[in-house]
């Protein structure tokens, strides 16, 4: 198979969707790897790197979607980047789709087989190529909210952790999967005073036994939502629904509640966001906003501020997915493979994913392999 690996052209995103160790084991297998020159150059990787393992380098990328079966990707395709798109062609990345009608569109027009890794699901429940980037963005929205609690970025002016004879901050986090916890592991870290809310009583209870004494764990409702809202320094959004639209779980109201300098962290964004007050979607270049004398962060590519890290956990996680579909082609892996098969959202030229077809009012046209 031919697959290419393209330029991230999403704000201040600079990861990249191979690593050269895995450029070598795409041509090792005998398959044929066009890089676009540069693609990895923020993630650390050189286009010589890439050239030593087999890879050919190609200028622009037009050319690399020209030639590629698969395209190899971090994030979803821009509109720039949907004349590119052929029919047949194997889409590979993350696509979030639920709050995105007109990407949908495009893909569903140009015939794409569009497989998703934010539905790419086991049998148990875990999305093994999500929870890579929900450790990171839990992990960073810690780091982001301390720095934007100071003065000078328009927060209350609080040190998370505190100090002796001074009370340590308070921390919020409405969602207790891989992006929660890892935000409490962090909060915790720092000395913080953490409350973890999830509708899910069998989750709390796990989280109650791997965090610290000090994590306090609430069922999230209408009522421990609003009480913990209007005590916390930082609030952090980690709910999560697979390739469903996030529901607005903190209302305005909530949001007034809160101390002035209070500091929100939306980390579902990427699915349409878990805050009512945040109605626009912000980047790396500009991160943040000010609404109801809170501060507003809601970046959809988090981890793309760390993107070394990210883009090996990344392809750590992808890689094995993306060999299996290089070997078999994306039909014959989905048969044998059945979390890749819950990864298809788009499928000759039809929404397939019921999650992503309720979230926009369409039909849903189950895939036949």
């Amino acid at each position: 198979m031919k697959i290419g690996v393209i330029k991230e052209i999403k704000a201040q995103e600079n990861r990249v969707a191979a690593t050269p160790a895995g450029v070598m084991s795409f041509t090792a297998a005998g398959h044929t790897v066009y890089v676009e020159a540069g693609a990895g150059a923020g993630s650390g990787f050189s286009d010589a790197e890439y050239s030593a393992v087999g890879a050919q380098i190609i200028n622009g990328p037009q050319d690399v979607y020209a030639q590629a079966d698969m395209i190899y990707k971090v994030k979803e395709p821009l509109e720039s980047e949907y004349a590119y798109l052929r029919e047949g062609q194997i889409l590979f990345t993350y696509l979030h789709l639920a709050p995105d009608p007109e990407q949908t569109e495009a893909l569903m027009e140009s015939g794409v087989t569009a497989i998703a890794y934010e539905t790419v699901q086991l049998d148990s429940g875990f999305l093994p190529l999500l929870a890579p980037m929900s450790d990171i963005a839990g992990k960073l929205s810690i780091q982001i909210g301390a720095s934007l609690l100071q003065k000078q970025n328009h927060g209350s002016g609080i040190l998370l952790g505190g100090l002796p004879g001074v009370a340590p901050g308070n921390i919020v986090i409405v969602g207790g999967g891989n992006a929660g916890a890892s935000a409490a592991k962090i909060g915790c870290g720092l000395g913080a005073r953490v409350t973890v809310l999830d509708l899910s009583l069998e989750r709390l209870s796990y989280l109650h036994d791997i965090l610290p004494d000090r994590v306090t764990t609430l069922m999230s409702n209408s009522y421990t939502l609003a009480q913990s809202a209007a005590d916390a320094d930082l609030l952090i959004g980690a709910v999560l629904i697979p390739g469903a639209r996030t529901p607005k779980l903190i209302t305005e109201e909530m949001v007034k509640s809160m101390r002035p300098g209070s500091v929100i962290v939306d980390i579902s964004i990427d699915q349409g966001g878990s805050i009512e007050t945040i109605d626009r979607v912000t980047s790396h270049d500009n991160p943040y906003f000010v609404k109801h004398g809170v501060v507003h962060y809601s970046v959809p590519n988090i981890p793309g501020a760390v993107p070394r890290t990210s883009t090996f956990a990344l392809s750590n996680a992808t890689l094995p997915y993306a060999l299996q579909i290089a070997k078999k082609g994306a039909e014959q892996a989905m048969r044998d493979n059945a979390a890749l098969f819950r990864g298809l959202n788009v499928y000759k030229g039809k929404v397939v994913s019921k999650a992503v077809a309720d979230a926009q009012g369409r039909g849903c046209a189950p895939a036949q392999l």
